[in-house]
């Protein structure tokens, strides 16, 4: 009798055991320090930036992981430009990331008008982040992106080449033709510009515009409250444009050569320019590419001009990384928990300490001697100016770089861009 009954307890011992959850069925699931938990689920995590600033993400992706041991995340980086283009062919193909870069402004309000982004309202301490950073990624009260960083339009100048010189920051316009002049005679060449892709030229137009015009010139044309994108103003801004072209101020076929490779940088690093009108992401650039040129870099603000409305306190500035979260996420929840981890404060030093930029998160500041300078510069701002390709529709955005690079081709007039994008602003604006 004591056989059969073994017998029995070992066959149903065997049927239990190939049913259970965790056993030899297939279901999917695994067994984890005696719980049962699911299979990981993975979130697509898309940004731009390679470098120091790629590490501070991975790890703070490395932090959100740890926290959550059943999620995956999915890196994927691509390259400025070519990552716009490939963005809004996942949004239009209905296969976007879970969590994407962006720049606030109006590039991020385009997909939020299609639907195509979370609001984050619910989930985010607003008191966290620097109000001005993060209005660029709220539209109608509502939040749809997290910003890290925050940075400033300066030019930046090789000290030992304005010490060899015996050169000076400048701080009006005449003055920084002197030192071009000073460059060229001494076969230097005064600004390395990389303008294929058109936003690097942009800056200037946007920066001789505010200094001629005054701050408020931008917002009363994409207003449509009183001066217009044909405004003198913008007129005058390409002249000084055609100006440092003639006088021959930049490096030769300068509308060819593309910034994301590195050409325009490497001119700088080599000695072969002597500045460079860009973003804080240079010095992020400089530590990765030629860390020995770091202590050779130095800034100052873009010149202000006899007679105009504009002050040395008023800036070219945009925010950058900004992570939002697709509105097609089938993991919302989680995929807001990674950008808030990738905005904590712990992330905002990293990139702070590490990558030499600024931070959009409040009362993380900067180590670095020449970051904190550039702080300062940021913290006694009276006035600053988003890109205009990031602010603007997408149409009109496109028809300012593309009549600001002719503008600098010198094949087309001043006024002839001016009245360009007066016409198509009334059309896309009023």
């Amino acid at each position: 009798m004591k056989r059969p009954l073994l017998l029995c307890i070992f066959l149903f011992a065997l049927i239990i055991g190939g049913c259970a959850p965790g056993g030899n069925s297939s279901s999917g699931e695994a067994k984890s320090k005696g719980k049962l938990t699911p299979d990981k689920q993975t979130l697509e995590f898309w940004y731009i930036d390679p470098g120091e600033k790629e590490v501070v993400y991975q790890e703070a992706v490395k932090r959100f992981e740890e926290k959550n041991p059943d999620v995956e995340v999915k890196m994927l980086r691509t390259a400025n430009d070519a990552y716009k283009q490939k963005l809004v062919v996942a949004m239009s193909g209905g296969t976007p990331p879970d969590v994407f870069h962006s720049w606030g402004g109006g590039w991020l309000k385009e997909f939020v008008d299609q639907n195509q982004v979370l609001d984050v309202t619910s989930k985010t301490d607003k008191e966290h982040f620097n109000e001005l950073a993060l209005n660029n990624s709220t539209f109608e009260d509502k939040v749809y992106g997290l910003p890290l960083g925050i940075s400033l339009d300066l030019l930046f100048y090789n000290k030992e080449i304005f010490n060899e010189y015996g050169l000076t920051a400048p701080e009006t316009y005449k003055e920084w033709v002197e030192i071009i002049k000073t460059l060229k005679e001494n076969d230097v060449i005064p600004i390395a510009l990389a303008n294929q892709t058109k936003w690097p030229g942009a800056y200037y137009l946007m920066n001789f515009a505010s200094r001629i015009g005054g701050p408020e010139l931008f917002n009363e044309a994409f207003a449509r409250d009183g001066r217009g994108f044909d405004d003198e103003a913008y007129i005058e801004a390409g002249k000084y444009i055609q100006e440092l072209v003639e006088m021959e101020a930049f490096n030769h076929g300068f509308n060819g050569v593309p910034y994301d490779e590195g050409q325009g940088r490497q001119l700088l690093y080599s000695g072969q320019a002597a500045m460079m009108d860009m973003s804080v992401s240079l010095v992020n650039n400089t530590k990765t590419e030629a860390p020995d040129f770091e202590k050779k870099l130095d800034f100052f603000v873009f010149p202000k001009i006899d007679g105009g409305a504009g002050s040395l306190e008023d800036h070219g500035a945009s925010t950058a990384p900004v992570w939002s979260v697709s509105a097609k996420s089938k993991n919302p929840d989680l995929a807001t928990e990674l950008i808030k981890e990738l905005t904590s404060v712990e992330t905002a030093q990293a990139y702070t300490h590490k990558t030499g930029s600024l931070s959009a998160i409040n009362g993380v500041e900067p180590e670095d001697e020449l970051i904190s300078r550039i702080y300062k510069v940021a913290q006694d701002a009276n006035y600053l100016q988003m890109p205009y390709d990031q602010t603007l529709p997408a149409e009109l955005a496109e028809l300012h770089k593309d009549t600001t690079q002719a503008i600098f081709g010198l094949t087309i007039t001043p006024e002839e861009a001016a009245e360009q994008m007066e016409k198509m602003a009334k059309e896309t604006l009023e």
